[in-house]
């Protein structure tokens, strides 16, 4: 059997940031998936799955209420390794393109105060497992590590 794409990305050599995974045609339109990496792979602590839970929720309702981008998010959801995200968004994108997109999520995901969307018995089949403080603290250091300063080597997967 044959390795998947994701599968064949050099992880060791793997820094966080914003990266094309890969790009499918759906029918006409042609879906691309993002990895949204916040943690080094192999190398730094995984984030636990309250934060990653609460990012998911806050994440995913910031990104289907975007004015540009609400109709075009098809997911946002976590890597199964938990040191990132998966993006799919509905057009042909490179990294570059959606980094004001993603600034702004991280931004409202730092900055977000209050009940989490969704964290509730009634919507949610583990709402108990949340970290408001932490998803906070790892959007903002995801920011200021990542986002505010990035480069070619944070878009494009080393080879």
């Amino acid at each position: 059997m044959e390795k998947i794409t994701s599968f064949t990305i050099d992880h060791i050599r793997l820094l966080p940031g914003v990266y094309v995974s890969r790009r499918d045609t759906v029918g006409q339109e042609v879906i691309t998936t993002f990895d949204l990496r916040m943690t080094s792979p192999n190398d730094e602590p995984v984030m636990n799955t309250a934060e990653v839970h609460t990012i998911e929720h806050l994440g995913a309702t910031f990104l289907r209420n975007h004015q540009d981008y609400g109709k075009k998010t098809i997911y946002f959801g976590p890597m199964g390794c938990r040191t990132g995200f998966y993006l799919l968004l509905a057009g042909d994108y490179r990294s570059r393109d959606i980094l004001p997109l993603i600034t702004q999520m991280f931004e409202f995901i730092r900055d977000y105060r209050g009940e989490v969307p969704g964290a509730s018995a009634r919507d949610c089949g583990n709402y108990l497992d949340m970290n408001l403080g932490m998803a906070n603290l790892l959007a903002d250091r995801y920011l200021q590590q990542v986002l505010y300063h990035i480069d070619d080597s944070r878009l494009i997967y080393p080879e």
